[in-house]
């Protein structure tokens, strides 16, 4: 009787260790926002499709493309859900801080178009599909 009540209790165990494993951990960063210019419009993003500055969309360097976020204007409170599209920031954005690169329309709904940044918080809903090597 013993027995079989600890291999029953090692089963429950196992089965919860790995639905822990199965919930990814909440992700969140606090750092600035920028977004992209009209120049980029049209050009073709990590994921191969092209940017639309109208979309609900985003970069970040490392989030797998595919990535759910929600980010937040730490400064107003407006929030917004974006899909990881490409990769960045880079050069002098990354350098002053910045974590994420949104789209316009995102910009706009985060109220921060006029001023060009602001301070946010990315929180991952849903990460993405890990990236397949490419040919």
């Amino acid at each position: 009787m013993l027995r079989l009540f600890t291999v029953v209790l090692l089963v429950l165990l196992c089965g919860a260790t790995a639905d822990a494993q199965a919930q990814p951990r909440r992700r969140v960063q606090v750092g600035l926002a920028s977004f992209f210019g009209p120049g980029f419009n049209g050009d073709r993003t990590a994921d191969g499709e092209a940017f639309d500055q109208r979309k609900l969309v985003a970069a970040h360097r490392t989030l797998p493309l595919g990535s759910i976020v929600r980010v937040t204007n730490l400064e107003n409170g407006q929030k917004v859900v974006l899909r990881i599209i490409d990769r960045g920031p880079f050069g002098r954005n990354h350098r002053k801080g910045c974590i994420i690169d949104v789209s316009k329309a995102a910009a706009r709904r985060l109220g921060f178009v006029q001023d060009g940044l602001s301070r946010v918080r990315v929180e991952v809903i849903r990460l993405g599909p890990v990236a397949a090597d490419p040919k």
